[in-house]
């Protein structure tokens, strides 16, 4: 029998789909002084030091402070957003402080605003504030909720620095004050010795791969002679030293991989689960690892002429987005299987620059920033929400949670196929765009870092389907009380009058209820405004503001779809028999807690990191101590000696001529008193 040929599908471009311009009608706006830029960021870093130094022991006013600071950087990175819409230039730049007079170095301390950069502005101002409102009901009698708030304030300040800073100063600044913001709130309980343990790992890891960035920074602005960013591309783009610029981009690829969590430096990031869960959700989806994507956004220029720089981190980031979701399949915990899944998500983030070239452009990795702060968001926050519920975050525990809170049932839906890029979500439109430009790079001029792309985001895409429906089957078991009636309620049942005497009835009800009334209306709203975003944020990626040559590949698009759906089916046929409905349980019992170790990862950071960098100290101090302080131990020893002979040569008691001399001096002293 011959099967009739199919036709070939079309190729559909992303400007095909983008939305209409839409003529937003002029507001008046209050002239104010400043600019919205430096509002957006000025105004969550008074909100932090206002509420470390004003709120004094009260809760509430600290966070009326950290509240209203998070509005107002959502209010001026919306009117920034509109401001552009308004203007006809894309790109705005405002000052700060003004340059600074560092002899030939020109430091202008610029900031930078574009389209991009302008919407990951808003997602972050957004997130920020949700964050903010869900905290104080989260940490409602935690005593030190001022100082945690302060924290969250000054994260989100540093982060909106980073966005728009248009200087590397600037961009240092708000890179090193995130790693300490994140230091303080991994370690918020601090009297937990796994709370301390996980931030010092944190601090340690990133700032080890902070070395790398800072001398990358410094070798850029030292050859251009300047910190602006737009100089340093410049200046870079026309020279001749291709050495010096792929040394400088190869060393802030090595510092992006340290913020960022990519392979070898990803295992502090599960690790950051133990400080408190908003702090989890601000972390994960719009700050201090989604830095790495803007600063190599800021720079996307040199690193897409630069072979060896992009090479290293399609490899880096590949192994990572494979590596993190594997993982993330085992894990026992619900927020360590976000914490994975955020590893493999930012990696996609990196890998999509690392395929791109300078005719894609990095837009893709930016729209995939902005789905996946929706998103990831949501599920941190519903997870918490669950965790007060439930007791924890294990997978035992939450266990037919989203069964029995039905008010949650729809933030985890939601949150997980958006997670999974199941159309029409948030997360399909942003993999779509990464899956466009990496398969437009690797048919261009991208090389084998494109190419390594394509095929690792084509096979990450099952597995985050995997894990996300054997989260969903976990979530959505039936309850005990309906699994009893599923088994034993047989035949006919009699008819009573009383509606609640319905065993399914009463427990679905006291469910709602104890969910709605568990949490705050305000923390509720934020929660509801990121669910609404995770289904309507794909707008975003329709606007005619992107720069991207990507296309639709619907053959790729199908093929897509139907190994997510085959990896989904695999997992629900895994889960089937299994008393828990978690797929992982088929999983062998020492393989499984070896993925919730890393798969030692830790045990080989001591053996590759740890214990040489111990061992060279321990050489380092013997050598200070029995070879250096020799000669100064010696020199001492010697006059010590020589006294000693004297003392021993010497009379210990006063000789009578000694006497006689002293007495002379006295008889002296008194005639020349007298006499005067």
């Amino acid at each position: 029998m011959n099967l009739p040929e199919l036709p070939d599908l079309p190729d559909i471009s992303w400007s095909d789909l983008a939305l209409p311009s839409v003529q937003v009608p002029a507001l008046p706006l209050p002239d104010l002084p400043g600019t919205t830029t430096q509002w957006a960021i000025l105004l969550p870093a008074l909100a932090a030091l206002l509420g470390i130094t004003l709120a004094g022991r009260s809760n509430r006013l600290a966070a009326w402070i950290a509240v209203g600071g998070g509005f107002g950087a959502f209010l001026a990175a919306a009117l920034q957003l509109y401001g552009l819409s308004q203007a006809d230039p894309t790109r705005w730049t405002s000052r700060t402080i003004g340059p600074l007079p560092l002899g030939e170095l020109h430091v202008p301390l610029g900031l930078v605003v574009t389209w991009p950069l302008a919407l990951i502005s808003v997602t972050v101002a957004t997130v920020a504030l949700v964050v903010q409102v869900y905290s104080r009901w989260y940490l409602w009698y935690d005593p030190h909720y001022k100082t945690f708030s302060s924290t969250v304030s000054l994260f989100a300040a540093a982060m909106l620095l980073t966005v728009h800073a248009g200087d590397v100063i600037l961009l240092l600044i708000g890179w090193e004050v995130m790693g300490w913001c994140s230091f303080l709130l991994i370690g918020h309980h601090s009297t937990k010795l796994a709370a301390r343990r996980a931030s010092g790992k944190a601090l340690l890891v990133t700032r080890t791969a902070d070395v790398a960035f800072v001398l990358s920074l410094v070798a850029l602005a030292a050859g251009a002679g300047t910190t602006s960013i737009a100089g340093i591309i410049d200046h870079w783009a026309a020279a001749d030293d291709t050495v010096g610029l792929t040394v400088a981009v190869v060393l802030l690829v090595i510092g992006v991989a340290g913020k960022s969590a990519l392979f070898p430096f990803q295992d502090w990031l599960p690790d950051a689960m133990e400080g408190p869960t908003p702090a989890s959700a601000l972390i994960h989806a719009a700050t201090m690892v989604a830095a790495g994507t803007v600063v190599l956004t800021h720079l996307f220029d040199l690193l897409a002429v630069v072979e060896p720089a992009r090479l290293l981190l399609a490899v880096m980031a590949s192994l990572t987005m494979l590596f993190a979701a594997l993982l993330a399949f085992a894990q026992g915990d619900l927020k360590r299987l976000l914490a994975w899944s955020t590893v493999s998500q930012v990696a996609l983030m990196l890998a999509v620059l690392a395929a791109a070239t300078p005719a894609t452009g990095p837009d893709a990795a930016a729209q995939h920033l902005i789905a996946h702060a929706w998103f990831k968001a949501l599920l941190f926050l519903s997870a918490g929400w669950l965790a007060v519920l439930v007791g924890g975050t294990a997978m035992a525990v939450v266990a037919s949670g989203a069964r029995r809170y039905r008010v949650l049932r729809r933030r985890f839906a939601w949150g997980l196929l958006a997670l999974a890029g199941v159309p029409p979500f948030v997360g399909f439109f942003s993999k779509e765009l990464v899956l466009g430009t990496a398969e437009v790079a690797a048919i261009g001029d991208g090389g084998l870092p494109s190419v390594i792309v394509l095929s690792c985001v084509g096979a990450a895409a099952p597995l985050t389907a995997a894990y996300c429906m054997r989260a969903w089957l976990v979530l959505d078991r039936p309850t005990e009380l309906e699994q009893f009636a599923a088994d034993y309620h047989h035949g006919a049942v009699e008819r009573i009058d009383d509606f609640f005497d319905e065993p399914q009835v009463v427990h679905a009800a006291e469910g709602i209820e104890r969910a709605e009334s568990a949490i705050s209306s305000s923390a509720r709203l934020g929660t509801t405004v990121l669910l609404v975003m995770s289904v309507l944020g794909g707008a975003v990626a329709l606007m005619p503001v992107w720069r991207t040559t990507a296309h639709l590949n619907l053959e790729l698009l199908i093929a897509t779809l139907l190994l997510m759906l085959v990896a989904a089916l695999a997992v629900a046929f895994a889960a089937r028999g299994v008393r828990t409905r978690d797929a992982a349980a088929r999983v062998p019992a020492g393989l499984s807690i070896a993925a919730e170790q890393g798969l030692g990862t830790g045990t080989a950071y001591q053996i590759l990191a740890v214990r040489p960098v111990l061992a060279l100290a321990r050489a380092v101090s013997w050598f200070d101590r029995e070879v250096l302080d020799v000669w100064v131990r010696g020199a001492g020893t010697a006059p010590r000696m020589v006294g000693r002979v004297a003392e021993l040569a010497t009379p210990r008691r006063a000789t009578p001529a000694i006497g006689l001399v002293l007495v002379g001096v006295l008889v002296l002293a008194a005639i020349g008193v007298i006499t005067a």
